[in-house]
């Protein structure tokens, strides 16, 4: 089953939030939230907050435990902009714009938790392992 969290009108830009977002998609939520905890970002404690939000919704409102969750989907969109100047010389004034975001989050237990990766070896089959394959092949 999916659940959602959204935080809406966060006070910082979209293209900030986006690079924080983009270490977490498709991760256990556990890897998640350690990864979050230890980036030293503001948009990092935005997107933790959120996530937690998620979890916290998925275990209250549909009983779901949150060691089997994986986070599906993580997404930032740009929210409304607040129009502002600043005083420049003579008299001017030079506009700029103070951004907002977006964020929403959807965790599953649809989708199975990735395979640890084991330490150990190179990567390669040993000899005999590969005769073995073949052989249950044929």
């Amino acid at each position: 089953m999916e659940v959602k969290s959204i935080t809406r009108y966060a006070r910082i830009s979209p293209l900030k939030v986006r690079d924080v977002v983009r270490e977490i998609r498709g991760l256990p939520v556990s890897q998640a939230l350690d990864i979050l905890n230890f980036t030293p970002k503001k948009s990092a404690a935005l997107v933790a907050k959120t996530l937690r939000s998620a979890i916290a919704n998925a275990e209250n409102n549909h009983e779901i435990p949150a060691d089997t969750l994986v986070i599906k989907e993580a997404q930032v969109g740009e929210g409304p902009r607040f129009k502002r100047f600043k005083p420049a010389a003579r008299g001017s004034a030079h506009p700029y714009q103070k951004r907002t975001s977006h964020i929403r989050i959807i965790v599953t237990d649809e989708i199975p938790l990735p395979e640890p990766k084991t330490k150990g070896g190179s990567g390669r089959k040993s000899a005999t392992a590969a005769k073995e394959q073949t052989s249950q092949e044929s």
